[in-house]
């Protein structure tokens, strides 16, 4: 759950609806950059249901876990990468040309993933793709808040994230509209070189952000760009306001250019940024460690391994977390200033851990009442087709589904035709044997095996999506974007988002090894535990900020009082 989330009020939304109504310009400009939220959703979600085809097509794939896992991460390894360069490259030439570049990168990106012929090529394909992500995680919002109208901003960033997060579902409908289709995988990856060309030509004939022009001093060019976006009386007001903004924030850069070593150094020299980075960095990193991205990135993946074999199954089931996850983001933006940033954060990692622990618990259940393999079913397919480590086993009779598909890669599970509950074959991974499975009407498993506890699992997945979206998913960018004084605030943010990077990556890359190793159950406990740290580190280290100024933030942060969990506060008028 990559990406920034700006708090607007419903005050905010009624007056966003008033002035995109009599000036539709406005709303142009938020859409066209805001497909770059949605291209991040979609490549990012889309991967979850190609990659089940992806496995079918390339036999390697479906034998290497560390292949699977490295087409998944390899776009989160770009965005790194991509966030950085988008960073530079909105100072050095402009907003609406590193969206420009975004889109060029999305679309070859989505070119060479569609026509790949190995694996190896739509892993670089991924990485172009990652890279535009990055860009555009940045990019997009910061476009839409320079060229917004100040009372609305919030509000027209806001759509940003929801941007993504419907991209994500998007994903998943078009995974399931092409379970049919000829090439699979190659038309659902494929897709995403749609958008970004529509962005191109959008953004081609879209003004620069007027923030960027005016501190290139193009300051006529900005003048007429705000005269399009604000009344002719409030025009004069906004020029002023920008120059004292910039002022600002050339003094900042000037007592923080002496290099990165040096912004280290100075930041973590300051007690009261030092504070903020430990908040910060806390919140990124429990953000991912929580889990999430295994279910966004490998939900299908997690309904085959609860018993659902079909892949079209799978994709459907999936629509129900990226559904709710979009849910719960509309639920943070209504309720988040009302709630408190730490409280709503505590009650969501709570409701994740139950979730994560009740979720454990279903899949060894699972694991435990897996069907037995009957060794005279797995013979009735021939002596060939029976898997290599059953046949040499020293008590198959003691074997079930799971023992069956744990023992080798090479191995898969046939369930009984009148009653998958009943013993099943363990037979060898190939394409002729699977052919034969399935011509006598009974499924094949590789991954989770048939099992009465699905229906739970899938529940409790919708419940830690319902738990994790409101809170958890979107707060951690509102604490960052409050908890820092401002010379430091882009550092701040900039590094906690770099963690939440990183951590992101070591989650999905190491999700599906986890899994052999510890099994699923063991996978989910082992999330549950990284929770509760994050809970207690929460608890501890993050403090409240709803209802505070800049100001009082920071001198919270200088006394290191701990605000309590319960407390209320109202905003400083004076």
């Amino acid at each position: 759950m990559e990406g920034g989330v700006v708090k607007p009020n419903k005050t905010e939304f009624a007056e966003c609806y008033k002035t995109v109504w009599r000036a539709p310009y406005i709303m142009r400009l938020a859409l066209s950059a805001g497909i770059g939220g949605l291209l991040f959703g979609y490549d990012t979600g889309v991967i979850s249901g190609a990659l089940l085809y992806i496995r079918d097509d390339f036999k390697q794939v479906q034998k290497h876990t560390w292949l699977q896992e490295t087409i998944v991460s390899m776009a989160v390894a770009g965005a790194i990468f991509g966030a950085a360069i988008g960073g530079w490259m909105n100072d050095k030439f402009g907003r609406k040309k590193s969206i420009m570049s975004a889109d060029v990168l999305f679309f070859i990106g989505a070119i060479i993933m569609a026509l790949a012929p190995a694996p190896w090529v739509i892993i670089i394909g991924r990485l172009l793709v990652g890279l535009g992500v990055g860009m555009a995680s940045m990019t997009a919002p910061l476009y839409i808040s320079e060229a917004s109208p100040a009372r609305i901003r919030g509000a027209l960033v806001s759509t940003n994230g929801l941007l993504i997060t419907g991209g994500q579902f998007l994903s998943y409908l078009i995974d399931l509209a092409f379970t049919k289709t000829h090439g699979t995988w190659r038309w659902m990856l494929g897709v995403a070189g749609i958008p970004p060309v529509v962005q191109f030509i959008l953004m081609w004939s879209l003004p620069e952000s007027p923030r960027w022009l005016y501190r290139q001093n193009k300051v006529n060019e900005a003048r007429n760009i705000l005269e399009r976006i604000y009344p002719v009386d409030e025009v004069e007001k906004e020029i002023k306001a920008l120059e004292s903004s910039i002022e600002e924030e050339k003094q900042a850069e000037e007592t923080m250019k002496y290099g990165i070593f040096s912004k280290i150094k100075n930041a973590w020299g300051n007690k009261i940024v030092r504070r903020g980075l430990y908040a910060g960095i806390t919140v990124q990193v429990a953000q991912q460690f929580v889990g999430i991205n295994t279910v966004l990135y490998y939900s299908p993946t997690i309904v085959q391994l609860a018993g659902y074999a079909s892949n079209k199954t799978a994709l459907a089931l999936s629509l129900i977390t990226a559904g709710l996850n979009a849910v719960g983001t509309i639920i943070s933006m209504l309720f988040v200033d009302r709630c408190g940033r730490r409280r709503f954060m505590i009650v969501s990692m709570f409701g994740i851990i139950i979730c994560l622990v009740v979720l454990s618990y279903m899949f060894f259940l699972a694991s435990n009442h897996a069907p037995p393999v009957s060794v005279l079913d797995s013979n009735h397919f021939g002596a060939n087709s029976t898997c290599l480590d059953f046949g040499s086993a020293s008590n198959p009779t003691s074997w079930n589904c799971m023992t069956c598909l744990k023992a080798s890669s090479s191995c898969a599970y046939c369930a009984d035709g009148a009653n998958k509950y009943n013993p099943g074959a363990c037979l060898v991974l190939d394409d002729v044997t699977r052919r034969s499975c399935l011509a006598e009407h009974r499924s094949w498993y590789t991954k989770g095996c048939p099992s009465k506890f699905g229906f739970f699992a899938i529940l409790l997945m919708a419940l830690y999506i319902i738990s994790y979206a409101p809170g958890m998913g979107t707060v951690p960018w509102i604490v960052n974007s409050e908890i820092y004084p401002l010379r430091y605030r882009g550092f701040g943010g900039g590094t906690a988002a770099v963690a939440n990077w990183m951590s992101n990556l070591i989650v999905s890359q190491t999700f599906l090894t986890l899994t052999e190793t510890l099994g699923t159950a063991g996978t989910f406990l082992l999330f549950a535990g990284f929770s509760v740290l994050g809970l207690i580190a929460i608890f501890i280290l993050v403090p409240e900020t709803k209802g505070l100024k800049f100001e009082e933030v920071e001198k919270m942060l200088e006394k290191g009082n701990r605000l309590k969990f319960w407390a209320n506060y109202r905003h400083n008028t004076t």
